[in-house]
């Protein structure tokens, strides 16, 4: 009798309900020892292979922010070109994101995951596909030193005999004509896009996934898991980045004796394909997990307040087994559209939901542009090469952001942080993260000191102009003024060529070459040493190694500050929502990410460095080709300059944000307001928030849904 009361009673109070799921729900509870073994094993295995597929997503997505420097010099792109092709991810991504966010959850989410992972898998792979149907990197030179490799005849760059800029152009023509690598960077697009639809359904789809079926309070610890577990992709994606940046790109089929550059040259290109190929691998192995995991899982059980008989617990598995369950009906296309455009809509007018949109579109969009071209900054403002920039920040920069996120969860589990105080500790630690990232200002360093182009002759600093680089030193030279092949003299000035330097002999071959007889050196008033260039550009000075120091210092707490404060972050999007709206909030806020940050950002960053370059290379079609040399001074205050507006701008949001949610969630025992907000109650405890939103909110939606 007493478990027919109840059932009676639980039916009477939620009509919706099929008996059979009430009685499953009750029994479970109850249960809970019997199913708990089950419940969590299938919970970890989903946990741990959506753990490696964030591994995996970020590992591939780092891989192409180390290539970035690669490729642009490797297809001959400027800076704004390379942004447009990083951000073709986000277009993958925005294609499909609402509909896989919103139509996923009500699938077999992870197989939809799996497929995704699949995808990804196939991108990676045609990303690397242009590097086996182009020919051998051939790289700007003035001097022939690669014919020289086994030879010990002299050669002379300062040719008074020849025009070596028609030789140039006559060479340039004939190759550009027979050149089928031109438009290759377009299969980079293309799979760098497919990468970005097979991502989209990993976040949305596996965060709703571990919140539906983990223990409330268990769900900070988790996310914080994912996104520490998630930092070691980029780590590993960096350092490999790091490694292929070190080989040269066509390792293994050319003789690398008569290559005459360096890693630390403007004109090096590292074997960014391998990256791409690991990546793939990877990504396939991530799918294969979730092609065996269930479509749901065992509802966490309550602790029960009341002991409960085992007469009882007998009645009610009895009377569970004498109920048939009920059949599901087929769901309606037009019905799931109208339930979209209802959600699409409760979010739209939720005022915390949007200010916090706005402000993580300001945040991300100055991190995502940051991130983009700090390898390219490294490079170019402190004279570190592609490969030690990619290393440092695989080693330095990300292991304390993943420490941070980490610590972030557990901080939140500790104290039981209400959404009021998880607010405040996210925007405070943001905030002091970015009054250390201001002081990257004053840690710069001057301009590389350039013959013709930033200096004098003399080594005297002029204004930039494209015809100083010839002088009366070098007057009876022709010297070509397209090609960039610097040399270093021994007076510390770098060269635009060994032409240019005025030099007449040559010894050695390869990367040994040393010329003679430099008659832009000899000349020098300020010099009386002798007059010698070796290849390549001259180092910074040591204060300029110095600045790098206080710069990785910088990057080191600003990012563990940041962190530090990223999971509550994260998390105050879900509880800001209504229950059922998560999955489709999460959907939406990587959409706008991706659509208003992700895609433009690289472009208007890369075009702002763009303006910033002193010589550019010239392509084998005579066009202009990637950047060689930047001005030092106006790449720093541009690109840091763009990202500290963008996060300022961002916390006018915040303190907009903090408003509104102080005025909904400072009284515990207020009522709910129309947008779907919830108490400020822990927030690893929102049962009664949940039960009492689903009554106020959402019992129409569900109505729709079940019909």
């Amino acid at each position: 009798m007493t478990a027919e009361t109840e059932s009676s009673n639980v039916n009477d109070s939620s009509q919706e309900a099929e008996p059979s799921q009430l009685l499953d729900n009750e029994t479970s509870e109850n249960l809970a020892v019997k199913k708990k073994a089950s419940c969590c094993t299938g919970l970890k295995v989903f946990l741990a292979a959506l753990s490696f597929s964030y591994f995996s997503k970020a590992l591939s997505g780092t891989i192409m922010k180390s290539s970035i420097t690669q490729i642009e010099r490797r297809f001959d792109l400027p800076s704004s070109t390379v942004g447009f092709i990083d951000g073709s991810f986000e277009m993958g991504n925005l294609l499909v994101i609402a509909f896989v966010s919103y139509f996923g959850a009500k699938l077999h989410r992870p197989k939809v995951i799996a497929v995704g992972c699949f995808i990804m898998a196939l991108g990676s792979v045609l990303t690397a596909m242009p590097h086996f149907f182009m020919g051998y990197y051939k790289y700007e030179t003035a001097s022939d030193t690669r014919s020289s490799a086994n030879s010990t005849s002299s050669i002379n760059p300062c040719s008074p005999h020849q025009d070596l800029n028609k030789t140039f152009l006559d060479t340039s023509q004939s190759a550009c004509e027979k050149e089928p690598s031109s438009y290759m960077w377009i299969y980079i697009l293309l799979g760098n896009m497919l990468r970005g639809i097979g991502e989209t359904p990993i976040t949305p789809l596996g965060i709703s996934y571990l919140d539906d079926f983990a223990k409330e309070e268990n769900v900070p610890v988790y996310v914080a898991c994912l996104h520490t577990i998630g930092m070691f992709g980029p780590m590993f994606g960096f350092l490999l980045g790091s490694l292929w940046a070190r080989l040269y790109v066509d390792v293994g089929f050319v003789d690398l004796g008569k290559i005459a550059i360096t890693p630390q040259d403007s004109r090096w290109v590292g074997a960014w394909w391998l990256g791409f190929l690991i990546g793939g691998v990877i990504s396939f192995l991530a799918a294969i997990p979730f092609c065996f995991l269930p479509k749901s899982l065992e509802k966490p059980v309550k602790a029960n307040k009341d002991k409960t008989s085992p007469g009882l617990l007998e009645n009610m598995e009895a009377t569970r087994k004498t109920i048939p369950p009920a059949k599901s009906k087929p769901i309606k296309w037009s019905t799931m559209l109208k339930d979209f455009y209802t959600s699409l809509k409760k979010l739209l007018t939720n005022r915390m939901y949007v200010t916090f949109l706005c402000c993580s579109l300001l945040q991300f969009t100055s991190f995502i542009g940051f991130l983009t071209y700090k390898p390219k900054y490294m490079e170019q403002q402190y004279g570190q090469s592609a490969s030690k920039s990619n290393f440092l920040i695989g080693l330095t920069s990300l292991p304390p952001v993943g420490i941070g996120i980490f610590l972030g969860g557990l901080i939140m589990k500790k104290y039981k942080m209400g959404i009021i105080g998880a607010t405040k500790f996210a925007f405070t630690m943001s905030f002091i993260a970015y009054s250390f990232t201001l002081l990257h200002f004053f840690v710069g360093c001057e301009n590389q000191v350039v013959a013709g182009i930033t200096a004098s002759y003399d080594g005297k600093p002029i204004p930039y102009h494209e015809n100083a680089i010839f002088s009366d030193c070098n007057s009876g030279c022709k010297c070509a003024t397209n090609v960039w092949d610097p040399v270093c003299g021994s007076n510390g000035l770098t060269y635009v060529s060994a032409c240019t330097a005025g030099c007449t002999i040559s010894e050695g071959h390869g990367k040994n070459t040393v010329f003679h007889n430099c008659s832009c050196l000899e000349t020098s008033s300020s010099w009386s040493g002798n007059s010698s260039v070796t290849l390549g550009q001259c180092p910074k000075s040591d204060s300029c190694s110095m600045m790098f120091i206080y710069y990785t210092v910088i990057q080191v707490i600003s990012g563990f500050c940041y962190a530090l404060g990223g999971t509550p972050a994260y998390l105050i999007m879900y509880r800001c929502v209504q229950p059922e709206l998560k999955s489709l909030a999460v959907g939406l806020h990587t959409l706008v990410m991706r659509m208003l940050a992700g895609i433009p950002a690289p472009v208007y960053f890369g075009a702002l460095i763009d303006k910033t370059c002193l010589k550019w290379a010239s392509t084998r079609c005579g066009q202009r080709g990637a950047c060689r040399l930047y001005d030092s001074n106006a790449f720093r205050y541009l690109y840091l300059g763009l990202s500290a507006v963008l996060r300022a701008s961002s916390y006018l949001f915040a303190i907009l944000f903090f408003i509104l949610i102080k005025r909904n969630f400072q009284n515990k025992n207020a009522k709910l307001a129309e947008n779907g907000g919830m108490e400020d109650v822990p927030m690893n405890k929102e049962d009664n928030c949940k039960n009492s939103e689903h009554l106020a909110s959402s019992s129409e939606a569900e109505k729709e849904s079940h019909t």
